[in-house]
């Protein structure tokens, strides 16, 4: 057997668990899951350790193609672009200043969290801009041809 049938048997297996596991909860409903807590981890408990094995399964499978495909393809292109992001959000972290925020709830973000946070914003704001631009650089060049 190939590896898709297996992963589609598992798929299949595994979903048809996640269903019956929903149905038991919306049967017992939200009134009932809410009042017992002894309902809630009897219900929900199970639901979530099929999410948390889903999740798993992924990561895993995802890390093993990546690294397969690493050795695969070219790896000069690929640590070029690690190294290309990681400069990126080098410069997020060095253009933006971090300052302590009371949070609504009455919690502290801390300077650091503060910093980090307007960084991956910046981060984001940098590679939008990049793909905007090579979409629109795409666009004018098949335009010219």
């Amino acid at each position: 057997m190939t590896l898709h049938k297996i992963l589609k048997y598992l798929a299949l297996v595994i979903g048809v668990i996640g269903l019956i596991l929903l149905g038991r909860i919306i049967m017992a409903g939200d009134d009932a899951i809410d009042a017992s807590a002894d309902l809630q981890s009897s219900l929900l408990d199970p639901f979530m350790w099929v999410a948390y094995l889903v999740l798993a399964v992924v990561l895993i499978l995802v890390i093993i193609f990546v690294i397969a495909g690493l050795f695969r393809g070219n790896i000069k292109n690929t640590l070029i672009s690690i190294g290309a992001f990681a400069v990126i959000v080098i410069i997020a972290y060095l253009v933006t200043d971090g300052n302590e925020i009371v949070l609504k709830d009455g919690d502290i973000l801390s300077a650091s969290a503060s910093h980090w946070v307007g960084a991956g914003l910046v981060t984001f704001y940098i590679l939008a801009a990049i793909a905007v631009g090579a979409m629109v650089i795409s666009g004018v060049r098949k335009l010219i041809k």
